[in-house]
């Protein structure tokens, strides 16, 4: 069996929004369901560090960031859509 490699993510929100807060939340359920014990979420307010949206280059908030394993990969938005967040994260889901 191959070893799973560890998934490294940052999520980019701005303060407690309706949007930040779900996709902090669907976030959750999907690497609980598909990661677990695999990865590691860092989780960064822009209202509190706003100068940590350049280095990897936030555009829009809320803003997924796959930091590893490679490529690195950016999915933007609330994450509502699982299959979207899974391709987008290179995760196949368990049959």
């Amino acid at each position: 069996m191959v070893e799973q490699e560890h998934y490294e993510l940052r999520l980019y929100v701005a303060g407690k929004t309706q949007k930040s807060t779900t996709a902090l939340n669907n976030l959750r359920k999907y690497c609980e369901e598909h990661l677990m014990g695999k990865y590691t979420l860092e989780v960064i307010d822009l209202l509190v560090n706003p100068q940590l949206a350049e280095g990897d280059q936030i555009l829009a908030i809320p803003t997924l960031v796959k930091k590893v394993p490679d490529p690195v990969r950016k999915i933007i938005g609330d994450l509502s859509n699982k299959e979207k967040v899974l391709v987008g994260l290179d995760i196949r889901p368990k049959v």
